[in-house]
């Protein structure tokens, strides 16, 4: 197997130091993009008011976010970490030479497998035994950048420990792991944003695409759009919100946004609690 281009891929020797290091690197990588992008999006969010989906977040909101985002951030390293090692050490399916084919065929069979473990992750998370360990992630009902990774350590391992998982199941290069991770990384801070840059056709039907509207309404009303990357689970499973479309189509020609920057009510019941149950 082929060495990364940072040098950490760990050789079948390495020992409980090495995916210690290696653990500590993907700590490092995944707080530089947290605060990167989310410092990024919140000086774009200040200057582009206009964009604003919902209402402004609450006192002490963000600060929270990042409190709770640099625990489960550890955790999620952990994960990324672990799977890359067992790669490694020859514990997994042995993956693919490193190529276009395997790049870009590796690369769109991990998003769909993975928007589909996301997505029914996601909806176990809100039933009513497990709802209290996905509880402090929807304490942000107004999304911010920073509360893409504001939840519990139980949270996190229900959705991330696929990056642990796919290696055994798939096999995905290393890089193409790790690049995967980088890019859910950044596009779930985009879909945290809590403003919508990227509402255009292909962000609605009939192309699966998802804008930044679409996980903000699943904050708002709690019982709708579970998934990550694209709306067919939810189209399929009747779980859209029933108006994102036509908010998307709103946003592309500025309809959506009220005075201070808020979208005007996209149907539902917010504020009315979240949902416990599956449906």
């Amino acid at each position: 197997m082929r060495e990364l281009g940072l040098a950490i891929y760990p050789a079948p020797h390495a020992g409980v130091l090495d995916f210690l290091a290696l653990a500590a690197v993907c700590y490092a990588g995944l707080l530089t993009i947290y605060f990167g992008i989310g410092g990024l999006l919140h000086w774009l969010n200040a200057r582009h008011p206009e964009r604003r989906i919902q209402s402004r977040p609450q006192k002490n909101q963000i600060a929270m976010e990042i409190r709770q985002s640099l625990l489960s951030l550890s955790t999620i390293a952990v994960y990324v970490a672990a799977g890359v090692f067992a790669q490694a050490k020859g514990w997994t399916m042995a993956p693919l030479e490193l190529g276009w084919l395997s790049v870009i065929g590796m690369g769109l069979v991990s998003l769909v497998l993975y928007d589909a473990w996301f997505y029914w992750g996601h909806r176990l998370m809100h039933t009513a035994p497990l709802y209290r360990f996905h509880a402090h992630h929807h304490k942000s009902i107004v999304p911010t950048p920073w509360s893409n990774n504001s939840d519990s350590l139980v949270g996190a391992f229900v959705e991330q420990s696929y990056f642990l998982v796919i290696p055994f199941l798939l096999p995905i290069p290393p890089d193409v792991l790790i690049a995967h991770k980088i890019y859910d990384q950044i596009s779930g801070m985009v879909g945290h944003a809590g403003h919508e840059y990227f509402a255009s056709p292909i962000a609605r039907r009939p192309w699966p695409m998802v804008a930044t509207t679409y996980h903000d309404q699943h904050h708002g009303y709690f019982r709708y759009n579970y998934a990550n990357t694209f709306t067919w689970w939810d189209r399929l499973m009747g779980t859209l919100h029933p108006t994102y479309d036509d908010v998307v189509r709103k946003f592309e020609t500025s309809d959506a946004r009220t005075p201070d920057g808020g979208s005007r009510p996209t149907g539902g019941a917010s504020g009315s609690g979240p949902t416990t149950t599956a449906s």
